[in-house]
């Protein structure tokens, strides 16, 4: 079973940064689009960002977008969330995905997800 392994959550105050770590197998890392998915208590979950399989294209909810950014590694077949500028309500379980395209994902068609990472913001 193909597995997406997230690491990197934590507790920051309001105005700094994170970085979220997703390491895939090879099989995902070269094929599939990949991005985040989070939900808070109480709210349902949510589309952040998606990269596809070449690292081309990236697409990112409005929320986010100019605060978020993607890397990749390639030798570690790992995508990067660099998260800045994170808000209170940015708080939430942020779960790892992959699926078969960038636009997929944005319509919440997701083929693996990850167990899920805390990040939490506030003072």
């Amino acid at each position: 079973q193909e597995q997406l392994i997230e690491s990197g959550g934590g507790w920051v105050q309001p105005g700094e940064s994170l970085r979220l770590s997703c390491a895939a197998s090879r099989r995902i890392y070269a094929t599939y689009a990949m991005g985040w998915f989070r939900q808070a208590p109480g709210k349902d979950r949510e589309f952040v960002a998606a990269i596809s399989w070449s690292g081309s294209s990236t697409n990112f909810a409005n929320s986010v977008k100019g605060r978020f950014a993607f890397d990749r590694d390639n030798t570690k077949n790992t995508v990067f969330l660099q998260m800045n500028s994170l808000e209170p309500e940015d708080s939430a379980v942020y779960f790892c995905v992959a699926g078969n395209t960038i636009w997929s994902l944005t319509r919440n068609d997701v083929d693996v997800w990850g167990q899920g990472i805390q990040v939490t913001v506030s003072s």
